[in-house]
């Protein structure tokens, strides 16, 4: 059984819907995954460096959960990626991060419509996401195909539509599941 680590990068998941259902989804449907919560672990923005590549080490199967924030990642995240992901490290010819698998897991508030070239993004979610495919490529990271819950917004939000986003988020989550379950060799969906 193969390690799995979880980097949860939602600004402040306790006020998510999509995102906190997708990761309470993950911490009760895997075995061996360790959940890293950037925003309860650094609510001051001050990243402890050596945990973090350690975390990283320890794990075969990597899986990035974050909401799309102005066509990147959060910026926590981001600050997480440029202090964690040194040379030396994630990548160039002492890099430690080669061969293992990288989940990348993106919510989206806007319905998947919207990202077309004919539409409001005028890119596809594809065209969107190609600096994550560099990323890994260059830290030789086994990428496995992204995956987005698209149209998860916090506008209009009522009880009934709130319902509607945890039952979508958590039908999404199995699917996750399923994919991180079979690169970390389980067979069953939940654990």
């Amino acid at each position: 059984m193969k390690k799995v680590l979880v980097i949860s990068g939602h600004p402040n998941l306790s006020q998510s819907i999509a995102n906190k259902t997708i990761i309470d989804s993950l911490t009760s449907g895997l075995n061996s995954v360790e959940i890293r919560r950037l925003d309860t672990l650094y609510p001051t923005e001050q990243i402890d460096v050596t945990a973090e590549q350690q975390a990283l080490l320890n794990a075969d199967v990597i899986v990035w959960q974050f909401p799309f924030h102005w066509y990147s990642m959060p910026a926590l995240m981001k600050k997480w990626l440029d202090e964690v992901f040194l040379h030396g490290f994630a990548h160039g010819s002492t890099a430690k991060l080669g061969g293992k698998k990288l989940v990348i897991s993106i919510t989206t508030g806007a319905p998947e419509a919207a990202y077309q070239e004919n539409a409001v993004m005028k890119h596809t979610m594809a065209q969107l996401v190609a600096p994550f495919e560099s990323i890994a490529a260059l830290c030789e990271l086994d990428l496995q195909k992204i995956s987005y819950l698209n149209g998860v917004s916090y506008v209009g939000r009522n009880e009934e539509k709130i319902e509607e986003q945890k039952q979508t988020a958590r039908e999404y989550a199995e699917q996750l599941i399923q994919t991180i379950n079979a690169l970390a060799g389980e067979n069953n969906v939940f654990n």
